[in-house]
């Protein structure tokens, strides 16, 4: 193995250093907000009754740790917003394979796809609730509403402009179209299509929340609107923060797996 040279070793701890310094400014900012908050909650610069303070959210999470009931509706909200993203995934690919075998096809579906995926998904809901109900149905389709139009075009977009090159050598050696989907199509295809899946995940959650303001009865959503109903903004603001973790570590959960498939190629 060979030695790395000093300038090699210098620019390698370089890195590290600049790592190290982003990670703290990071939570330097964070903290510093946290205490700011805090500080003009206490001294009442600002409404604690409106705005809340850190405290308050940590004593509100405390209680609800305590009798259970946040558990129940992270787990309500994480299903519903899994099961959709699931379904948008499998649903966007059978979609989009279609539309890549039929150009004909695509070419007649492609403005329908473009309004649905430019229509405010927000529109739908109240239309959903009259149609399926006020239950988990309704929700979960209301999550996938808001991303798998737009991943359907994504996908059958890099579909379509896979190398020409790597389907005319299927064909040269009497390959098919099935033939040039399995072996060069999807393969080519898979770092867009777990891009695909970082964004669903959040345009999932966010759906699943639309829904849950409208239709639920458990869940963050419902825990937001109800917050906002009897004016208890210690809850409203801690489900807002828990949505925060939850997208951050769904995204997190779907990075990991972009590495280990990048690794694996």
């Amino acid at each position: 193995m060979n030695e790395l040279s000093q300038g090699q070793i210098y620019y390698l701890n370089k890195q590290r250093r600049r790592k190290k310094i982003v990670r703290f400014s990071r939570a330097a900012i964070l903290l510093g907000f946290l205490f700011l908050w805090e500080f003009t909650a206490n001294t009442g610069i600002i409404d604690s009754f409106i705005f809340s303070s850190p405290s308050r959210i940590a004593l509100c999470l405390r209680d609800m740790i305590l009798d259970g009931s946040i558990f129940l509706h992270i787990g309500v909200t994480l299903y519903e917003t899994l099961l959709s993203f699931a379904l948008v995934i499998i649903l966007s690919l059978i979609i989009a394979i279609l539309l890549w075998f039929s150009p004909g096809l695509s070419e007649v579906l492609d403005p329908y796809l473009v309004i649905l995926n430019s229509l405010p998904k927000s529109a739908l809901a109240p239309l959903l609730i009259v149609w399926l109900g006020a239950n988990k149905t309704t929700i979960i389709v209301a999550g996938m509403s808001v991303a798998i139009f737009g991943s359907i075009l994504n996908l059958y977009a890099n579909f379509v402009t896979v190398d020409p090159d790597k389907l005319t050598l299927i064909y040269t050696l009497h390959g098919n179209r099935f033939h040039a989907l399995t072996k060069v199509v999807i393969p080519s295809c898979i770092p867009a299509i777990i891009s695909t899946m970082k964004v669903n995940i959040g345009l999932c959650l966010v759906g699943v929340v639309i829904g849950e303001f409208i239709g639920g009865r458990e869940g963050l959503g419902y825990m937001i609107i109800y917050g906002s109903q009897v004016f208890k903004l210690d809850l409203l603001i801690l489900s807002i923060c828990i949505l925060c973790f939850i997208a951050l570590g769904l995204y997190g959960i779907i990075s990991a797996v972009e590495k280990y498939c990048l690794k694996k190629r």
